[in-house]
């Protein structure tokens, strides 16, 4: 009898001992995982601060070599977008470039360029460069989102005929998109709206509001 019940001790011994261990081991799973999830938020944190950082210095960049040039457009300093006035590029109705907008692309872009391509580690975090045309809400819908893919085609085909540093590079990702009328004020026909647009895709961004099968055409 004593026998048995020692037997039954033990066995009850000898269970405790083997939960004790699974819950030792779940603990230190638990603990391990979380030390892991932790590296990995710190990780993506310093990826995006880097990402950050880089974005600021290709805009700041952008805007403070073209204030050294008397260039008299700048970007956003939050997104980058530089817009370009038709009234500089186009005539009235025309997707043809003017000698204004020749003359200004000639400037322009090699500046835009070189600060972009400066650093392959900077480049990197632009994807895309999007020359996007626009248009007022003035006029024909249809007509209006075809004008505006023409006259991106028109600056990108002068650019594409120009000389300059980083060529190769800038047009590795350039992509060409019209948005017509989508993005004006619909209540009012403003001048302001009819532009041309450099705009950044950065790495792991989308462009929101961009990339419509209406008026994409990508080189």
């Amino acid at each position: 009898m004593l026998t048995h019940e020692n037997s039954i001790t033990t066995e009850e011994v000898d269970d405790s001992g083997a939960w004790l261990s699974i819950g030792d081991l779940m603990s230190a799973l638990l603990m391990i995982f979380a030390l892991l999830l932790i590296s990995a938020l710190v990780q993506i944190s310093q990826s995006e601060e880097t990402s950050k950082n880089k974005r600021i210095m290709i805009i700041q960049g952008i805007n403070h070599a073209l204030s050294e040039a008397n260039i008299a457009v700048e970007a956003d300093p939050v997104t980058g977008d530089i817009s370009i006035l038709d009234s500089v590029l186009f005539e009235k109705g025309e997707h043809d470039l003017k000698q204004s907008g020749k003359a200004f692309l000639n400037t322009f872009v090699p500046i835009y360029s070189g600060v972009v391509f400066q650093d392959s580690d900077i480049a990197e975090e632009v994807t895309r460069i999007v020359v996007e045309g626009h248009s007022s809400r003035e006029g024909d819908f249809s007509y209006n989102m075809a004008l505006s893919v023409k006259r991106a085609n028109s600056v990108s085909h002068f650019i594409h005929g120009m000389e300059f540093e980083h060529k190769h590079d800038f047009f590795k990702k350039v992509l060409l998109a019209g948005r017509g009328s989508l993005d004006a004020d619909q209540l009012s026909d403003n001048a302001s709206d009819r532009k041309v647009m450099f705009r950044f895709q950065f790495k792991g961004q989308e462009l929101l509001g961009s990339f419509k099968k209406e008026g994409l055409n990508e080189i």
